[in-house]
């Protein structure tokens, strides 16, 4: 199964992708995860906002591979502890269809996506810089992946 971590923005900061990197490069093919940089729209002073996200996510849906099941990233979203998102996980690669996860930009989601969704995941009640938010799943990913395999990574409980 192929993971692709669909998210607004590029020219991240160096922390940015090398923790991206990091746990990315140590999940096996078996749930590869692929970074998908969807340009942000103009933010400014007089910027239509609305319009900006819009058509952020008409991009990002537009990059979702044939035949992913899709996941958004949203705070109002069901949070799950490390060992549910490693049954989610374990589900998933299951039932076959790549995932396609959805991080939006500043200013969050396009309604459109979170429709699209098949499922809808928060990170945690804090609202997070969508930069963080790579090296968060990318980790969390490469933690429920390591609980499912009994590797050493993950030594809660």
């Amino acid at each position: 199964m192929n993971i692709y971590l669909i998210s607004v923005g590029n020219r991240m900061p160096r922390w940015v992708v090398e923790g991206y990197e990091e746990y990315a490069k140590r999940l096996p093919g078996e749930c590869a995860l692929q970074l998908i940089e969807i340009s942000p729209g103009h933010r400014g002073k007089n910027a239509d906002t609305a319009r900006t996200v819009k058509e952020e996510g008409e991009r990002m849906l537009k990059a979702v591979p044939k035949g992913c099941r899709i996941v958004a990233l949203d705070v109002l979203g069901k949070s799950w502890s490390t060992e549910q998102l490693s049954e989610k996980l374990a589900q998933w690669m299951a039932d076959g269809p790549d995932l396609a996860l959805l991080v939006g930009g500043p200013e969050g989601l396009a309604p459109e996506c979170r429709e699209a969704a098949e499922l809808l995941w928060s990170l945690s009640p804090l609202t997070m810089p969508h930069p963080l938010v790579r090296v968060v799943v990318a980790e969390q990913l490469y933690r429920a992946w390591s609980l499912l395999r009994n590797h050493p990574y993950h030594r809660a409980g």
